[in-house]
């Protein structure tokens, strides 16, 4: 597997990563699975059939300065910042559960060589010990299976736990009374940095790079237009 790597150093929005992953993954790599990582500024990321309205404290979120963007796979609400790290895996396997357990596997490989005994979920969770650490979400493109995934090293937990809504019945229903009882934070469990965690991720899953040229940029930049429709981002299924 090879890592993609984007030189510059702008700051992104959300939606370049997602239109980045995607272009990756008709565009590049015809002979090789791909991943990278990435982090954003406060940001809230829902999925492809979610409702805003029920998923997103949206007063919340533009009063604090959150972004707010709609995803194509499905799965639930996610808050990101920069203190968590977001993984992109593209994958030549078209099947969706094989290609969850591999990425799965690959987290859980990670986080074992760190001295973590991690576990993973029918949901394709990760959890160390009964909280989770990290989720992933799944869509597919003709010959290309993408996996998005976070991994909650650290985020600002105030923002966590009033940007994204969850139903009362849906934390009731697993007897939970605050979110934060559900997740534990990767730092917690490791003397690794932030920036040392994504270096071991990266030397213990990839052999090889694919550097984006240019060309590769301006179709990205492109793509995320897509993204940022107000239509897209608003529409409710």
């Amino acid at each position: 597997m090879k890592y993609v790597v984007l030189k510059d150093q702008e700051e992104r929005r959300l939606s370049f990563y997602l239109a980045m992953e995607e272009y990756v993954a008709r565009h590049l790599g015809e002979n090789d699975d791909l991943f990278f990582m990435w982090q954003v500024r406060p940001t809230v990321i829902f999925g492809r059939n979610q409702s805003v309205e029920s998923e997103v404290n949206v007063d919340y979120c533009r009063q604090h300065g959150i972004e707010m963007y709609r995803r194509k796979s499905g799965g639930g609400c996610v808050y990101a910042d920069e203190s968590n790290v977001m993984m992109s895996f593209i994958s030549k396997e078209e099947n969706v559960g094989l290609t969850f357990n591999r990425f799965v596997n690959m987290m859980l490989l990670v986080l074992r060589k760190m001295g973590i005994e991690a576990t993973g979920t029918s949901h394709n969770d990760v959890m160390i010990g009964d909280r989770k650490v990290s989720g992933a979400a799944f869509y597919h493109l003709p010959g290309r299976s993408i996996v998005h995934s976070t991994m909650l090293y650290d985020t600002n937990m105030e923002h966590m736990l009033n940007a994204i809504t969850p139903s009362k019945e849906k934390l009731q229903s697993k007897g939970i009374k605050s979110v934060r009882q559900r997740i534990t934070l990767l730092k917690d469990h490791t003397s690794l940095t932030l920036e040392e965690f994504k270096a071991l991720v990266r030397t213990t899953l990839c052999q090889g790079e694919r550097v984006l040229k240019p060309d590769d940029i301006s179709g990205i930049e492109q793509l995320e237009q897509t993204y940022l429709k107000e239509e897209f981002i608003n529409r409710i299924q």
